[in-house]
């Protein structure tokens, strides 16, 4: 489906109360993000996922933004199961917020404003590897208990339980030698039920530049093919990928993080709001953890062929949806939805070096040889945090009972991958974590390894 080539009637609303309007009541504005949010979330959730309602209103929709928590469960949802839409209104004078699912991008956000499309016929739904073996499907993957199976569960339960390590988790699924060692779900979620990553999309982001790299097609080196940065007299054409992937790209952002509601909640496209932004600061220079410096590296590899669709169907991560705004960018800051097990997929293919050895024709190269170096070796500027940074990984080289090469993707509420090359080792953790109650992966991972050891 085109989006972009849909006639498109937005209108722009105001974030400040207008007349007659509390200065504590929430905006229209607000409330028209609340709509997409809860939109998007209950598309994705259901035909992504593969969640119930139940479990979407629960889980998805508590423990969200504050802007627009209270609005949320206020907004009414319309939910056509055979078109696979999603409309929730927001006020009496403009067209309920739309989220559209389709089969190989998963779920779009719609502008303000836009009154719906017709579609001849329901979409046609995607198909899966289950009946492959592990792991390019699910065929012979059960866990086979041993000795050190039996000494992970400790950590395993008690990170699915919350009793040990905080936060609300949903799966944990720990893999050595590609093997699966031990694997929990909490109620309601399986091995094939799907979350939305938040950042740790960066990392996959990060992983389908390397494959743009690896087909010749990009250059983290030279300047950052963004055409609205292309005239002569424009400073930000000197920012490359790899300023971009590093968080060094020294450009401003309104704040910390780079918000992208806009573009997450409003149905504004990567083009619309992430090229905008002016230099702050030269260009690899300064570590500034945002949004938009995602979102731009990935646009700037688009200019080459780029697939995230293709790449997941060469490893079996057929669950997975990297979802688009209507113009059909990759929204890859965020809005990637997956498996705990296609998390694992990934890992597995950062042990093997940038090589999927489980493909239809054999061991095939996704990643250059350095790629895996690359990611997870600091350069430039850093955080001042517990953990430092590569280009698009968390490194965990600092963290006490972990060895050094450990990287790692980090997503909020709680989404994380861990990969320890040195030990053949993958650690995935999904949650529902909240601000007030966080997920210690330091401690678990030192656990982890303590427990499966050398």
């Amino acid at each position: 489906m085109n989006f972009g080539k849909l006639l498109i009637i937005s209108c722009a609303l105001l974030s400040v109360p207008v007349a007659g309007q509390s200065s504590n009541e929430p905006s229209e504005y607000q409330r028209a993000l609340a709509a997409g949010y809860k939109a998007q979330f209950i598309c994705s959730g259901l035909w992504n996922g593969g969640k119930t309602l139940a479990d979407i209103e629960a889980d998805e929709l508590t423990g969200i933004y504050s802007h627009i928590a209270d609005i949320v469960p206020t907004l009414m949802a319309d939910i056509d199961q055979e078109k696979r839409q999603v409309r929730v209104s927001y006020n009496d004078v403009m067209p309920p917020r739309i989220a559209i699912w389709n089969p190989r991008t998963g779920c779009t956000g719609m502008p303000i404003g836009f009154a719906g499309i017709k579609l001849d016929k329901p979409p046609v739904l995607r198909s899966f590897n289950d009946n492959l073996p592990w792991p390019m499907g699910d065929a012979g993957a059960a866990v086979k208990q041993n000795n050190v199976a039996k000494s992970l569960h400790q950590y395993v339960s008690a990170a699915s339980d919350n009793s040990k390590y905080g936060g609300k988790t949903s799966a944990v699924l720990i893999i050595r030698n590609d093997k699966i060692l031990s694997e929990q779900y909490k109620k309601g979620h399986d091995r094939h039920t799907a979350q939305r990553t938040w950042s740790v999309a960066k990392s996959i982001a990060g992983t389908l530049i390397g494959h743009s790299v690896q087909q010749g097609f990009s250059d983290v080196n030279a300047p950052a093919k963004i055409i609205e940065w292309m005239s002569g007299f424009d400073p930000r054409r000197d920012i490359t990928l790899d300023h971009l992937m590093r968080m060094s790209s020294g450009l401003t952002s309104d704040t910390a993080g780079n918000r992208t509601d806009p573009i997450y909640m409003g149905g504004a496209t990567v083009t619309q709001r992430a090229v905008n932004w002016p230099l702050l600061y030269p260009p690899g220079s300064r570590f500034r953890y945002a949004n938009n410096d995602t979102l731009l590296a990935v646009y700037a590899a688009r200019s080459g062929r780029f697939e995230p669709y293709e790449f997941f169907q060469k490893m079996g991560m057929t669950r997975t949806y990297a979802e688009t705004d209507w113009q059909e960018h990759p929204i890859l800051s965020s809005q990637v939805w997956t498996t705990a097990r296609d998390l694992g997929r990934l890992g597995i293919l950062y042990l093997n070096n940038g090589v999927w050895p489980y493909g239809d024709d054999g061991a095939e190269r996704l990643l250059p040889e350095n790629w895996r170096e690359y990611v997870s070796t600091p350069s430039g500027p850093q955080p001042d945090r517990e953990f430092g940074y590569g280009a698009t990984f968390w490194l965990m080289n600092k963290s006490e009972g972990i060895p050094d090469d450990a990287f790692a993707a980090f997503g909020n509420r709680g989404q994380y991958l861990v990969i320890i090359p040195s030990m053949d080792l993958v650690i995935v953790r999904r949650g529902y974590d909240t601000r007030d109650n966080r997920f210690d992966i330091a401690a678990f991972t030192r656990d982890v390894v303590k427990s499966v050891g050398s």
